[in-house]
């Protein structure tokens, strides 16, 4: 497949990371040559300098007869641009854009995206994704990582074990003998600083980030014999009031259950714009690293802090000062992947990686065959792979233990009609089953051919 990736920074970094590891003819183009030149120095790819929207560029870049275009350039504009010019002068049949201003997602206007106004296929809002994980990290507050899959019946949970965990030193064959009617499975490992897919002979050692993958109606039974114990949410306090706060305390607000709210915001014109955005929270104007302001907010009583401002410095000191105020779960917006492993060491619960949440994002749209959704895990160093098996796949028919899969590749669970299953060794996996896979970056392509995967699929 071609593409043209607009956009040399992190995330159109990482898409072509992803997509030029497998084999696919990419080109980047952005307007710093230090960017392209990074890109093209570190990956297999070509680059172009220029601006994306100009259509001369867009030719130099190989775009009569590419496949593909994501723009995910700094400027929505550019992006809106470079996606129309694609269509008009190249009819390039697929065009993503990353878009960041509230006002071109409103739903209101969303005809404005159709073939014959402004023909974007798919829209990717790096706000809204990154408040869904946060939502999500807020609704499981022992776990420092969380994804859905399934269409919502089973979730990706990534835990740390501590010294009170029940099963550490166990093999995890025994996990499964002792815990048999528990639909999880530990897909990964992190043990000093190394990612890795477990096999049934490994334990589970103090200090280990794990992820399991769980049915969603056996993960409180899961945090038990893990040894997590699961609290209510029930009074938030969020550290900026930007796009991401404000969509965090909005989404909040409509929630059934019902949780307080309050919003610490530092520039003046943002905090009066949420206070006239929101109904019912409380929206503070102040810096949040200040403890008075703390203090006013009511730190100490409440269950969970969300640090989102647009400084990763100024989350992880917000974050450290909250938890010695008195907040009992601290969650930060990391931007940077490796300040991650000073998380542990500061005592920060868990962060959101809007990198990660807007390359899965743009993953998901992209990948061949059946492929229903992808989980970017860590800095991109494995995958969550969820897809529909076809009958031309070498796995349909197969049991789990006669499939070929590569050392660094693990099934999470198997969905069959409307029963989510624990994969077994003679597990057989048919046409028409959704399967969700754990694999290593390296195996990806392997994956994707035991899902026959194919550009004919287009």
């Amino acid at each position: 497949m071609k593409v043209i990736i607009c956009g040399a920074g992190q995330v159109g970094w990482q898409i072509a990371r992803h997509l030029s590891g497998e084999r696919n003819d990419v080109t980047v183009v952005d307007n710093n040559p230090d960017l392209v030149r990074r890109a093209t120095d570190t990956l297999d790819v070509q680059g172009i300098a220029g601006f994306a929207s100009y259509p001369d560029v867009l030719d130099q870049a190989g775009a009569r007869d590419a496949d593909m275009i994501i723009a995910a350039t700094y400027s929505d504009e550019v992006n809106m641009v470079t996606c129309q010019v694609a269509h008009s002068v190249f009819n390039i049949p697929r065009k993503i854009a990353r878009l960041r201003s509230q006002s071109y997602l409103t739903a209101i206007y969303s005809d404005l995206y159709r073939r014959d106004h402004l023909p974007i296929d798919v829209v990717i809002s790096p706000e809204r994704e990154v408040a869904e994980a946060a939502l999500q990290r807020l609704a499981s507050p022992q776990a420092f990582d969380t994804e859905r899959f399934m269409d919502g019946r089973a979730q990706l949970l990534g835990i740390t074990i501590e010294e009170d965990c029940p099963i550490v030193n166990t093999p995890l064959r025994q996990l499964s003998e002792l815990f048999s009617t528990l639909r999880v499975v530990v897909v990964g490992v992190r043990r000093e600083g190394t990612l890795f897919a477990p096999d049934p002979g490994d334990q589970l050692f103090v200090g280990d980030a794990c992820y399991l993958f769980a049915v969603n109606e056996d993960v409180p039974r899961t945090m038990e014999v893990f040894g997590k114990t699961s609290k209510k949410q029930e009074r938030v306090v969020i550290i900026g009031g930007g796009n991401v706060g404000l969509a965090v305390a909005q989404a909040l607000e409509t929630r059934a259950e019902r949780i307080r709210a309050k919003v610490i915001e530092k520039k003046r014109k943002n905090a009066e714009h949420a206070a006239d955005a929101l109904e019912r929270t409380i929206v503070l104007n102040g810096d949040g690293l200040d403890s008075g302001l703390l203090a006013e907010a009511n730190i100490a009583r409440a269950d969970a802090v969300l640090c989102v401002t647009d400084d990763d410095k100024t989350n992880m000191l917000a974050a450290v000062r909250a938890k010695t105020e008195g907040c009992p779960m601290a969650i930060a917006l990391i931007n940077d992947p490796t300040l991650s492993p000073m998380m542990g060491p500061l005592g920060i619960d868990a962060y959101i990686n809007p990198r990660a949440t807007t390359v899965s994002s743009i993953l998901r749209h992209i990948r061949h065959g059946r492929v229903r959704g992808v989980y970017s895990i860590g800095d991109a160093e494995a995958e969550m792979i969820e897809a529909e098996v076809l009958s031309t796949s070498p796995i349909s028919g197969q049991k789990i233990r006669d499939i070929d899969f590569p050392e660094g590749v693990l099934v999470g669970g198997i969905l069959k009609g409307d029963k989510v299953v624990k994969p077994q060794s003679d597990t057989r996996v048919n046409e028409g089953d959704v399967i969700v896979i754990f694999s290593m970056a390296s195996d990806v392509p392997e994956v994707e051919r035991l899902l026959q995967v194919s550009i004919d699929f287009f």
